[in-house]
């Protein structure tokens, strides 16, 4: 299952079609952890990695309340445009239903994809281990161009 609700900077296509190791962050903006840690953590590894890393944000109401399509749209887009200033296209998950089959734990959970389309790593948190463990699996895919090592 893939988002095709995209109102930031998409649609993008499933992680299959990349051709590079991509990043998903499920957020959330009202869940302080995706807003304090999760979004620099996200724009921090656009930086050091450019375009050898597909990176896309899905927000999700799993675990949140569930909001109108026009409100969240809008909110994103602010919140995008001049809050966070991201290029980073974003999805919604308007009832939680895509976070559930992707198995989140809350938010954020990030789900990283090799370069072949594969699910390589499921990760929930913002903490500080959650944030090493995630840079270390990205840098060890970007330079071993896109394929997980055994």
């Amino acid at each position: 299952m893939w988002p095709d609700d995209f109102v930031w900077r998409g649609p993008v296509a499933p992680p299959g079609a990349w051709g590079r190791p991509g990043l998903v962050m499920l957020f959330n903006l009202e869940c302080a952890a995706c807003m304090s840690r999760g979004v620099p953590l996200l724009k921090r590894l656009a930086a050091e990695h450019g375009e050898a890393l597909q990176l896309v944000m899905v927000h999700t109401a799993y675990g949140h309340r569930e909001h109108p399509r026009e409100e969240l749209t809008a909110a994103i887009t602010r919140f995008a445009r001049d809050f966070a200033r991201l290029e980073i296209p974003i999805a919604l998950d308007l009832d939680g239903s895509l976070a559930v089959d992707w198995g989140a734990e809350g938010t954020p959970h990030w789900l990283v994809y090799d370069a072949r389309g594969a699910l390589a790593r499921s990760i929930y948190g913002s903490q500080e281990n959650a944030q090493t463990r995630l840079a270390y699996l990205l840098e060890e895919l970007v330079a071993a161009g896109g394929e997980p090592t055994p």
